[in-house]
């Protein structure tokens, strides 16, 4: 145990090869004989579903093996073998959560978040199937499908509203993503400047170099690139500095908590005026109470999204997207 312990913190620490700092995750998955199984083959298999579910959990920890894991992991691959057949029957949706200007409270873009529609199971969320699309290499056909629908939809609209798409690491190092994108901006006819694909700061941990080419190929396209859910992963400031991103979408986390922590406020405070120093526009996710939008604008955020100003709505009702409330005035109003 105490040598596990020790093996997961030192792969912890980056180690440089050829000139470059790689850093690692270390996951490790344990599982004991005899009570695990009475034989080498099935405690090796009860070993590789603990691992599956350290890497499930995020990695960067080892995990024991529990009898519930089994069953979890047939449910895995149940999904597996549904999504494999959803992406040929066509089940899958796509909303929109639209992005509004604080200052004047138009909507000025929207996310695309996908939706699954089982026909036996009804709708399934997200989180029970895009881990599994990333584990399998199923999220590059599904983020293709995304992309492709994203942009159909967008080009229809009455207002030339930019429309967001989240590409995964796993769709990010396909080596035909760049070609993906400038095909699909081709077939369906939207301008480039009209779409906004964006990453994790996880993807930039690793591959810099690579990273760093691709995402200035896309911003020669004219298409902007957006860091999501900035602040929860590894973020440095060097990112801003290095990488070509047209925005900086500070997580959910961060808006829920500034109007009670005053440390998370200053955070907030912070990351927006960086934001108008380096000309990188800033969105606040999650925004859900008019204490927050109103803080948000005293610190001058030009853009918010969230349930406070709209769920996720229908390609039809996105075009023409407006706030169920406003915060203009200090009495705050129903849209």
């Amino acid at each position: 145990m105490a040598f596990m312990n020790r093996l997961v913190e030192a792969m912890r620490e980056p180690f440089v090869v050829d000139d470059k700092e790689i850093v690692c995750t270390t996951s490790v998955g344990i599982a004991l004989a005899p009570g695990d199984g009475e034989t080498a083959n099935v405690v090796l298999k009860h070993a590789a579903i603990a691992l599956t579910r350290a890497k499930y959990d995020g990695g960067q920890r080892m995990c024991f093996f529990e009898r519930s894991m089994d069953k979890a992991l047939q449910r895995r691959r149940m999904v597996e073998h549904e999504l494999r057949l959803a992406i040929g029957r066509d089940e899958f949706d796509l909303l929109y959560q639209p992005q509004f200007s604080l200052e004047t409270e138009e909507a000025c873009g929207t996310e695309a978040l996908i939706r699954w529609h089982h026909p036996v199971h009804g709708k399934i969320a997200p989180a029970h199937f895009i881990s599994v699309a990333e584990e399998t290499g199923l999220i590059v056909p599904l983020g293709e499908w995304v992309l492709r629908r994203a942009c159909s939809d967008a080009v229809k609209w009455e207002k030339p509203l930019t429309v967001a798409v989240n590409l995964s690491p796993a769709q990010f190092r396909d080596g035909d993503i760049v070609q993906t994108v400038a095909s699909v901006l081709k077939d369906t006819g939207l301008p480039p400047e009209r779409l906004e694909l964006e990453i994790t700061e996880n993807l930039l941990i690793n591959d810099t170099e690579e990273v760093l080419q691709k995402l200035k190929t896309f911003r020669k396209l004219g298409v902007a690139v957006a860091m999501d859910d900035f602040g929860t992963g590894f973020s440095s400031l060097s990112y801003l500095a290095r990488f070509p991103f047209s925005k900086i979408k500070i997580d959910r986390h961060f808006i829920q908590t500034m109007t009670k922590d005053p440390a998370v406020k200053a955070i907030v405070r912070t990351i927006i005026a960086l934001g108008k120093s380096l000309d990188i526009t800033i969105t606040a996710e999650g925004v859900e109470t008019v204490e927050q939008a109103r803080m948000l604008r005293e610190f001058g955020c030009p853009e918010v999204q969230g349930f406070l100003y709209s769920q996720p709505i229908s390609a039809e009702e996105a075009g023409h997207a407006k706030p169920k409330v406003s915060t203009l005035s200090k009495h705050t109003t129903a849209a």
